[in-house]
């Protein structure tokens, strides 16, 4: 009888064992769990930033002032009718090396 009692009492520990700490168990489980709450984070956000470049794509099939817009800051282009003027920093490096601007 006392053999049947250290079996079962095995048996039992195994089985817990496989359940707390095998695989398929408890640990990988909440590990699992983890890594599904990150992806679902990361998809929200990504969601986020297809929704913002769905309505800039919209802006710009539908908008001309928008288009307008990006060809400006993006590109730098100006009408026919305009005049650009780019306004450059002295460069430090030019000093030390004595071409700087005679007054």
């Amino acid at each position: 009888m006392r053999w049947l009692l250290v079996i079962l009492l095995l048996l039992l520990a195994g089985l817990q064992y496989q359940l707390w700490w095998g695989e398929g168990g408890r640990l990988e489980l909440r590990r699992l769990q983890q890594q599904a709450m990150d992806y679902r984070r990361e998809n929200a956000i990504l969601r986020e930033r297809n929704a913002e470049l769905a309505r800039q794509v919209l802006d710009l099939k539908t908008g001309q002032s928008v288009l307008e817009q990006r060809a400006r800051e993006e590109l730098g282009l100006t009408r026919d009718d305009e005049v650009f003027y780019q306004f450059v920093q002295p460069d430090d490096s030019a000093s030390k090396t004595g071409l700087e601007p005679q007054p």
